[in-house]
């Protein structure tokens, strides 16, 4: 018959095919602690299994053993040290080499979670740091509207384009740009765009380009500079770069460059209303306008300029003088002969006009020093003609030169409202300057 129990006990280790013999239930072998995990009554006494745990002294007392402890030793034992003896280890054994390397792969993970939160896009458009200015078209839609000048880098543009809050970030939109090869690809011009729109619909706007037509109406009298003035308000040239090309632009050969000339163009940009695309260049707008004047002065006109001794040059530059000096058309063909008479005589023209020209900004009344201004256009200074038009002038100054006013009058002067009043002597004519100015 068979009993099971659990017992501890210390005595001798007497092995014997396995199997331990005893008279007391307690017994020390090997110094080592067992456990009698079970027992069992045989014939050949009791048979012990056991677990050595732990070398004991001599006088040190057996205690059971935590077997779950040992194993959590173990496991830390297992996993810890190898770490701890690995970052001793690193002191000795790391490298330049081995922190360039890891260097790189930190650079290079940074990198690639910076272009994931750039091209990921977001749920909603950023907000507006600053109102930008709205148009309103003809189907009553809100658009934000950009101008993209000549010469303006991929950098401006998405700047721009993103303190309008159009693009969500102008970092992106460079980028993109860049990896897509659409730098050179962008036209210039006006555009109208919704706020919000995703960088692929810009980029598509934008180098397509957007084609219309822009209405411009030059006034008779404009000069060169008033031209460029209103064309870039109109949002389509540049100032700088208009009048740069004016000054050469000489397609005809009436078109004399003569010294002294300030704009080649100045007289010959004919007064009227055009229809201009958008991303028209400064010389196509150039050739446009003095196309029309050459197409606006008449064979007859031509000839009656040579019947006069005059060339398209000279016309057109006492024309501009009459425009300049004239407001209302009754005046045009008498100041027009008072101008003519006075090349004939070769007294100077003494016109207000030509000081004007010459300053930043008009005046009501020139003074005494202005008319001592040292310039070939100085007509106080300077007898004939000035080196060339001062301004547009309309077909009715053109035609008031070719057909003068048959009058004795040499001198006139301009009251508060512009009419002109007319003497024949010096005298006179200071009477009516102390009356009317």
């Amino acid at each position: 018959m068979k009993s099971r129990s659990s017992r501890k006990g210390k005595g001798k280790n007497k092995k014997s095919d396995g199997n331990f013999s005893t008279s007391d239930e307690n017994f020390v072998g090997d110094f080592y602690d067992y456990e009698l995990d079970e027992m069992e009554t045989s014939s050949n006494g009791y048979t012990v299994t056991r677990k050595a745990e732990k070398k004991l002294d001599d006088d040190e007392p057996t205690e059971k053993i935590d077997n779950n402890k040992l194993r959590k030793k173990s496991l830390k034992e297992k996993i810890f040290l190898p770490i701890k003896n690995f970052l001793s280890g690193l002191r000795e054994d790391i490298s330049p080499r081995y922190i360039a390397s890891v260097a790189g792969g930190v650079l290079f993970c940074v990198f690639v979670v910076g272009m994931v939160l750039i091209f990921v896009e977001p749920s909603a458009p950023e907000p507006v740091k600053k109102p930008a200015p709205v148009v309103e078209d003809k189907n009553e839609q809100h658009y934000v509207q950009i101008r993209i000048s000549k010469g303006m880098t991929t950098a401006e543009i998405a700047d721009e384009l993103a303190d309008k809050g159009i693009i969500a970030s102008s970092f992106k939109f460079r980028v993109l740009s860049r990896l897509h090869g659409y730098d050179d690809k962008m036209k210039s011009g006006i555009y109208f765009f919704e706020q919000g729109m995703a960088d692929d619909d810009v980029f598509k706007k934008i180098m397509k380009g957007e084609k219309y037509l822009v209405t411009v109406t030059i006034p008779e009298g404009f000069g060169v500079r008033d031209i460029a003035e209103r064309l870039y308000d109109l949002e389509l040239v540049e100032k700088e770069e208009f009048l740069q090309a004016a000054e050469i632009f000489a397609p005809y050969d009436y078109m004399e460059n003569k010294k002294g000339v300030i704009y080649a163009t100045e007289g010959f940009l004919f007064p009227d209303t055009y229809s201009v695309e958008n991303d028209a260049t400064v010389e196509e707008i150039l050739d446009l306008m003095v196309g029309e004047f050459n197409r606006r002065l008449s064979k007859d006109m031509r000839e009656q300029a040579k019947a006069k001794g005059l060339s398209i040059y000279e016309l057109v530059t006492l024309a501009s003088l009459v425009e300049r000096e004239v407001k209302f058309d009754e005046d045009r063909a008498i100041v027009a002969q008072i101008l003519l008479k006075r090349l004939k005589m070769e007294i100077p023209l003494q016109t207000d006009a030509t000081l004007q020209y010459l300053m930043d900004a008009p005046k009501e009344d020139v003074s005494i020093e202005d008319t001592k201004i040292d310039s070939p256009y100085n007509t106080y200074q300077n007898v004939g003609l000035p080196p060339g038009p001062i301004a547009s002038p309309g077909m009715e100054s053109i035609e008031a030169v070719l057909n003068p006013a048959d009058t004795d009058y040499l001198y006139f002067v301009a009251d508060r409202k512009g009419h002109n009043h007319y003497a024949n002597t010096y005298e006179e004519h200071m009477e009516l300057v102390n009356e009317y100015r």
